[in-house]
């Protein structure tokens, strides 16, 4: 992250969204309101991780860059330095883009 120094508690990572494509694959020019959010973005802060029930430390499986595909109504949209993150839990994250 750019100026803040905000690092996200337990198992949840801050996500950047990435901007969906703006024709179809027909050509079409998609209107800004009939865009859907896309359910893809980058990995800008991890958390340190969970822990189970004996307390030991399960770190999170994904680092900063990756890019990973999450459900369209997770995480909870925040603004940092001007900039539109998310803020879910690793579990919302359904899998890492290679």
């Amino acid at each position: 992250m750019a100026k803040s120094t905000f690092r996200p508690l337990h198992d949840r990572v801050v996500v950047k969204r990435i901007d969906a494509e703006e024709k179809s694959k027909g050509g079409i020019i998609i209107p800004d309101t009939a865009k859907e959010k896309p359910s893809q973005g980058e990995i800008v802060a991890v958390g340190p991780g969970g822990r189970d029930e004996a307390g030991k430390l399960i770190p999170i499986d994904l680092k900063v860059g990756d890019r990973v595909l999450f459900g369209k109504w997770s995480g909870t949209e925040v603004k940092l330095d001007g900039q539109e993150l998310l803020i879910m839990k690793e579990s919302d994250i359904m899998g890492v883009l290679a």
